[in-house]
This record gives structure tokens, sequence and C-alpha cells, in this order.
């Protein structure tokens, strides 16, 4: 498509960035398995762990305790899993709490079976009902086993954040265990694996700025881990069979390393998200932008329009030079109305869009999205008026 276009996506991909491909490049040039123990072998494993370092560094967590997935989907399928491992004995999950406004490999709910799983409710703004968490966790019977709960550190639609240091004083009141999907937080809000709130942590290469098809779990110790979803030839300690993606790793490592460095500037990508809504409320003042009272990502907004479904206003945005979302990008070509927005209490079946946006986003893409957006807007109301004028 000729002319400039304005990449408006972030939470469903970013963009490869120079330093991830350069590291790709690099190890696409090592030929050697990483298990082998010849000095070919060796240097891909130094790539390996030295990537491994990065990703661990990221989150303030040991790099001992990374597992390299094929990604997010990958790592959360193995964590939820009734059946876990402490030295040679076994530890057993008898069931799983994860929250209504959950990415989908989470609220699908892994390995376990669908009536062991429990669902959590939020409030309007899409913050995770503590109380109802609380009396959840207190209605658990351990005798059967732990509680395990799942629940996302910032939504991929809304960009809304979780109190997490919250939900894991009502977990760990209960004997439970915590997993964190952290795959939209990582490189946008601080992450800490030291400050004891989370015992693992999910993250996915692909949302920041690292190549597709890797992601990784993090622990807090490796004192307790799933029962591997993958086994194989006893690759990252046992805990996920297979010969490691090398280059795709190697790009996670210098991804992370960059998201690093890109959190000190994020409140300049924050200043362009606002600039974003002040637009659509300038153009479209009845725009509904979902979530506002809640703390939210610096790089996400979610609005619908009165009266065009997303899909509809998606395809306009493109055809104009915008990509964009008509919610997240793992169901946007499914017909209905977003789950998050469902949980949210919103029954509006025309459904949202998501605009997200990353450290190089620039202003004149922002100009882009103004055009695009008023454009839209003229044909509704032109629409709108045809209407009225029809009926009249």
């Amino acid at each position: 498509m000729a002319g400039r276009r304005a990449y408006l996506d972030y939470n469903a991909s970013a963009p490869l960035l120079a330093a991830a491909r350069t590291a790709m490049i690099a190890a696409l040039d090592t030929a050697a398995n990483p298990s082998s123990v010849h000095a070919e072998g060796r240097a891909a494993r130094r790539l390996i762990e030295n990537a491994r370092r990065d990703v661990a560094t990221l989150v303030n967590a040991s790099a001992e305790h990374v597992v390299f997935t094929s990604g997010a989907t990958e790592a959360a399928s193995t964590l939820l899993t009734p059946d876990w491992q402490m030295g040679r004995g076994t530890v057993r999950m008898s069931r799983l709490y994860v929250c209504e406004a959950d990415h989908p490999c989470v609220l699908n709910g892994g390995r376990f079976p669908a009536a062991q799983v429990t669902r959590i409710g939020v409030d309007t703004d899409g913050i995770v009902r503590l109380d109802a968490l609380t009396a959840a966790l207190g209605r658990h019977d351990k005798a059967d086993g732990l509680p395990l709960v799942a629940i996302h550190a910032a939504n991929n639609e809304t960009g809304v954040i979780q109190p997490v240091e919250s939900i894991a004083e009502i977990v760990k009141a209960a004997g439970g265990i915590l997993i964190v999907d952290a795959v939209q937080a990582a490189g946008r809000i601080p992450l800490d694996m030291s400050a004891g709130y989370a015992d693992y942590l999910i993250l996915s290469s692909h949302k920041i700025g690292g190549p597709n098809g890797v992601g990784a779990i993090t622990a807090a110790s490796d004192l307790m881990m799933p029962r591997p979803l993958i086994v194989g030839g006893g690759q990252e300690k046992g805990h996920r069979g297979g010969t490691e993606n090398l280059a795709a790793i190697a790009g996670f490592g210098a991804a992370a390393r960059e998201a690093l460095i890109g959190m000190k500037s994020i409140d300049a990508v924050g200043r362009l998200r606002d600039e974003i809504e002040a637009i659509v409320k300038t153009l479209v003042p009845d725009a509904e932008i979902f979530g506002t009272g809640a703390p939210r990502l610096a790089n996400t907004t979610f609005f619908a329009i009165a009266g065009i479904k997303a899909e509809t206003a998606q395809i306009a945005f493109d055809l104009a030079g915008v990509a964009l979302s008509a919610g997240s990008a793992c169901s946007s070509g499914k017909v209905g109305p977003s789950h998050v927005l469902k949980a949210m209490g919103h029954s509006d079946s025309l459904g949202a869009l998501r605009v997200s946006i990353g450290h190089a986003t620039s202003a004149e893409d922002v100009e882009l999205f103004r055009k695009a957006l008023s454009g839209i807007a003229s044909r509704q109301a032109g629409k709108e008026a045809a209407g009225r004028e029809k009926a009249a």
C-alpha cells in the first residue's frame, strides 16, 4: 500500500528492534546445538545464557530461574496445571482461580479441567474484585490440594493495571500460589520478582520488540515447578524439552535489554497516548474510553464509537494508513463483543478499538491517526444526518 503508515498495535506485536535483529543474525551464524559440548556448542550455549540473564534482569529475577518457551501461551499452559513437582515429590493444585478479563491463554485454564476453574469478576474499570477473590479462596478446601491463582498484571485490551501486591497478600494468606501474566506489563511498568509478590511470571518476546515464537517462565525459586508440558532431551533443566530456538532467544535477550532502557522514557509515550485520547474526545465527543478510572499502561487506550462496529472502523483506519486492533489480536477476527468489556459490565455489542503505541511512535503517527479518525467521524455524521432526513 502506497503512502506513509502509522503502526499503533504494539500490544499485538511490537516492531522488531534493531538490537534484536542484530542479535538474531549473529546467533544464526552460530551453527551449533547449544547442548553440544564442543567449542561451537559452548558458544551457542553462551548466547542462550547471556539472554537468560538479560530477561531475568528485566524483572529483577535470578537467571537460573528463567525457563524459555515458544511463547506466552506455552508458558501459561505449562504453569496452569494441577500437577507440580517439589524435589522428588509432587504437589497437587486442586483448583485454578482466574480473572474474567484475563487473556484467553489464561482464561481457558490450561491443563485444568473446566470444572476446576473458578472465574473471578472485575469492576466497571476492569479491576479484579478483591472481595470476590478473598471469598472464593476462603471457601477453598486445601485438603484436596492448594489453590492456584493466575492474574494479568496489565490488561491487553484496556491497559488497566491490576493491584498485584494486594492480590498477592490475599493469595498468600490463603496458602496459594500466584502466577502473574506480565506479557503486557514487561517493559512498560516496573516488575520485581525479588519483591516476593509473584511466584511465577509469564513473559513474551514479541510484545517488547523481540521476535515472535519465544517467551519465558520466570520463577521466584526452583523449589517447586510445574510438571513439564513438553518433555524430551532435558533442555531448560528438564522443565521444557526440545532444542532451544537460539536466534529467537538471543533476540529476546536483546529486546529485554532495550526494554529496560526504554522504561526511562515511558512518560513520553504516555503523553502521546493522552494526545490520542484528546483527539478521540474532540472528534467523537460521545466516544467511550474504557478503564480511565483505574491505573493504566501509558501506551494503551481502548475506546468505542457509537454506531460504528469495531471491525468496520478498523478496516477504515487500515485503508487510511493506520494499523490498530479491534480488541485483542488473538480474537479480533472473531465476531462478537470483547470478553473484557463484557466482564466490565458493558453490553455494547459493537466492540471497541485498541490503540497501543511504543517508543518509536511519533507525532506524525498521531497526526495520521487524527486524519483517519476525522474522516471516519465525518462519514458517520453524514450517515446519521441522512438517516434523520429519511425518517423525517
